[in-house]
């Protein structure tokens, strides 16, 4: 990703799911004076990131990053759960919040 990508994704990543409208990306991502030199400086960074499966898109030019697959058995946990699971000598899948900007960052 490149950087205006890369503000794009961690804006969108705080917002939970929720769908927001492009222009507003470009206000609440970037910095007020380059909202005001460039209104429209995150729609390209936009439709690259629709093209590589990044983010998916909603009724009216609405934005949200696409939900990673789940894979059998993964499942998030805080790292006090995670230690305590792996004293057990149980095999499971410990996904961390570093893994989605991994896997995102790989698209």
């Amino acid at each position: 990703m490149d950087a205006d990508e890369r503000k794009i994704y961690y804006y969108l990543k705080n917002l939970r799911g929720q769908f927001v409208w492009g222009r507003d990306i470009g206000r609440g991502a970037g910095s007020r004076s380059e909202f005001r030199r460039r209104p429209d400086w995150a729609l390209l960074a936009l439709g690259r990131m629709v093209e590589r499966g990044i983010l998916e898109t909603g009724p009216a030019d609405h934005y949200r990053i696409k939900p990673r697959p789940k894979m059998a058995g993964e499942k998030y946990m805080s790292p006090q759960i995670a230690s305590i699971l792996k004293a057990s000598g149980k095999d499971f899948a410990e996904l961390t919040p570093k893994d989605d900007d991994t896997y995102y960052e790989s698209l």
